[in-house]
């Protein structure tokens, strides 16, 4: 893709017909950051999350080549940070498909992503990546941000 094909790409809000290449694509991102797949009904949560609530928390955007043509999505709610006593938007998934890495996609959406934090007078945004990801690292740099050494836990609470 060129810069001009560059330009073409939409970051838009995610719709209910989107949700299930929305899926594919948290599937690809799982397999590309080595984790479980995502549930078989992740489209289908994804709708709840997202449209079943008057004020959803959660927000998905999607990156759109050409109608109907995903080419990667991010995801963000805003948390809250008993340290610093503030909310902090939290993106929880970035994702381009392979073949749509460093072609300045990534930026477009990260944006979309602080315009959202901004929507709701949110000043900053975090996120995580593995630390084996090291072209996401170079690509978070560049961009300005600063990383914490952190480990993510999960606990089961069934």
């Amino acid at each position: 893709m060129n810069d001009q094909g560059t330009a073409q790409v939409q970051v838009r809000h995610a719709r209910p017909g989107d949700l299930p290449e929305v899926a594919r694509l948290a599937a690809e991102h799982a397999e590309y950051e080595k984790a479980s797949p995502p549930p078989a009904d992740l489209a289908d949560r994804l709708s709840a999350l997202l449209f079943g609530s008057a004020a959803p928390r959660l927000r998905v955007l999607v990156a759109e080549l050409a109608p109907g043509e995903l080419i990667g999505y991010a995801s963000c709610a805003p948390e809250m940070s008993t340290w610093d006593g503030a909310e902090y938007m939290h993106m929880d998934c970035l994702f381009l498909r392979d073949g749509h890495r460093g072609l300045r996609v990534g930026p477009k959406l990260i944006e979309a992503v602080a315009t959202e934090a901004r929507s709701l007078g949110i000043d900053h945004v975090q996120w995580q990546t593995p630390p084996w990801n090291t072209d996401a690292i170079r690509f978070y740099n560049r961009l300005g941000a600063t990383s914490k050494e952190k480990l993510r836990f999960t606990l089961p609470v069934d």
